[in-house]
């Protein structure tokens, strides 16, 4: 065998001996300093996709104890081409004093006088991917046996490159599917039109409409206040739909910072900005095949709603720092509690994105205009939270205070009333839970009282008291006695015994109406 044959067999089983790069790099240089001048080694690949430079690894003296981070160097416009148009294909001697490319490239390749470059174009299949490039101390540095020679490990540099490339490449996809697992398990929720408490009391007409819209694909805009369980009403839609068993990507439009909003949502390329170090998917990609929901959509910056328009329009997204524009296959459901028509006319909202998400919006109403459900409510959150707090069963609730819940006007919606459940919870010494810390204005009656100098009115007898305390609980009740929500529920009453009182105090009910009515027949 030559000593040629023994070289690049050498180099060959050096830069092929692991799938770290920086590590068969130093391996290389070791040998490769030994048998020709070199003081620094360099493998490089042209990234068209960035328009770039990637220096991905260098060997010197020792460098296997040093880490060196890749780097990305952008190219001037129209220098790509350039290069492409000299097709590189031997070594050769890096000259930037009468090459106009390399004169480009001089600052990028820390390129000084004083030292020697030896250019080799690495090629597979006639595809130009990078080059290596070995530096030397001094002038003239190369004779051309030695170009020759350093020809020769073109190939298993090339190959080694590409192996590099390709194991980069699984590592990523590794790493977003890592990503997504993470991501998915921490959004996705399992929650179905049958499981939003009061889909067929308060919410009623409300799921009437999602069971309209689940099954198409248009945008949905929910409005109502803050707390009234609007990315519940947005759960349910995605999950009655066909889009079920893709993603639900929730984002918070608020609680993103205006510089970073761009990237969280439309993502960014590789070296689109300082710190990307490698390109990330948006919100909107990971939902690609599912539905994003844009909580606080009022929130948005001008400049994000111009790109979510171009997004429901085109259902294409452009990442930061992107040259081409990917498909994305989502469906949209926005909310905000603002009033997006007031924010057009101030200027702070698109009025063409305001056409383009209201095509069919869902009112969610307060609690205040649903006091039906709240029995419900309260039984859904005793539950959970004492799950929460390790209780093996609810506490009960005392007689009287699912009434006195339902008087109050619950200003902070669901939100406030599962807090309240949770305070009592926190508080609960034993026996049933009074609810006698609601809030500042309690009942309806505390305020009255508390409005103006007025006398209070004359006490009522004992009977007058308790049967308007029974009508407003059948009138809250809808003249149900027994059972979930019922009268006697909410009076912490057997319903036997508040039948006898209905008849004691002469107040008529549905069974007493039958009741004379068969009798009149």
């Amino acid at each position: 065998m030559s000593s040629s044959d023994e070289f690049i067999k050498e180099i060959t089983l050096r830069i092929c001996s692991s799938l770290d790069i920086n590590e068969s790099m130093s391996s290389a240089f070791d040998y490769l300093r030994h048998q020709v001048p070199v003081d620094l080694l360099t493998l490089f690949i042209l990234d068209e996709r960035l328009g770039a430079v990637r220096r991905i690894a260098n060997a010197f003296e020792n460098s296997c104890h040093v880490t060196v981070p890749e780097e990305i160097l952008p190219l001037p416009e129209g220098l790509l081409e350039k290069v492409a148009a000299r097709n590189f294909s031997a070594p050769f001697i890096v000259d930037p004093e009468h090459d106009e490319i390399f004169r480009a490239l001089a600052p990028m390749m820390n390129y000084y006088k004083g030292i020697t470059d030896l250019m080799v174009p690495l090629r597979i299949k006639g595809e130009l991917l990078g080059g290596l490039v070995l530096r030397a101390g001094g002038e003239g540095k190369y004779t051309a046996e030695q170009v020759e020679l350093i020809g020769g490990i073109a190939k298993p540099f090339a190959i080694a490159l590409a192996n590099a490339l390709a194991h980069e490449e699984v590592l990523r996809y590794q790493a977003v599917l890592l990503d997504d697992k993470r991501f998915l398990n921490r959004e996705l929720y399992g929650g179905a039109a049958e499981d939003v408490i009061g889909a067929n009391t308060g919410l009623r007409n409300v799921m009437e409409m999602v069971r309209q819209v689940a099954p198409l694909n248009n945008t949905v805009l929910l409005l109502g206040e803050t707390g009234t369980g609007k990315e519940l009403i947005a759960n349910a839609i995605h999950f009655s739909s066909p889009r079920k068993q893709g993603p639900l990507i929730k984002v918070n439009c608020g609680a993103l910072p205006d510089s970073l909003i761009d990237s969280e949502l439309f993502g960014h390329e590789r070296g689109a900005f300082t710190g990307a170090l490698a390109e990330s998917r948006g919100r909107f990609e990971r939902a690609d095949g599912g539905t994003i929901f844009l909580d606080e959509i009022g929130e948005l910056p001008l400049s994000a709603q111009v790109r979510l328009l171009r997004v429901l329009q085109n259902h294409e997204v452009e990442r930061v720092g992107g040259k081409r524009a990917i498909p994305v296959n989502i469906r949209v459901i926005a909310a905000t509690h603002r009033n997006l028509q007031s924010m057009i006319t101030e200027g702070a909202f698109r009025e063409d994105l305001w056409y383009r998400l209201s095509g069919f919006p869902i009112i969610v109403p307060p609690v205040r205009q649903r006091k039906e459900d709240i029995p419900a409510l309260v039984r859904y959150f005793l539950a959970v939270k004492s799950r929460e707090f390790g209780m093996s069963i609810p506490p009960s609730v005392a007689p009287g205070a699912l009434l006195r819940l339902m008087e109050y006007d619950w200003p902070g919606n669901v939100r406030e009333l599962e807090n309240l459940v949770e305070r009592e919870l926190i508080r609960h010494r034993g026996g049933p839970l009074a609810f006698d810390l609601i809030g500042p204005n309690r009942t309806r009656e505390t305020k009255m009282v508390a409005v103006g100098d007025a006398s209070p009115p004359p006490p009522s007898t004992l009977d007058q008291a308790m049967s308007a305390h029974i009508i407003e609980a059948m009138k809250l009740s809808n003249g149900k006695i027994h059972g979930s929500g019922g009268a006697a529920e909410l009076l912490g009453m057997n319903p036997n015994t508040l039948r006898w009182r209905l008849d004691k105090l002469g107040i008529s009910y549905r069974r007493r109406q039958r009741d004379k009515s068969t009798h009149g027949n």
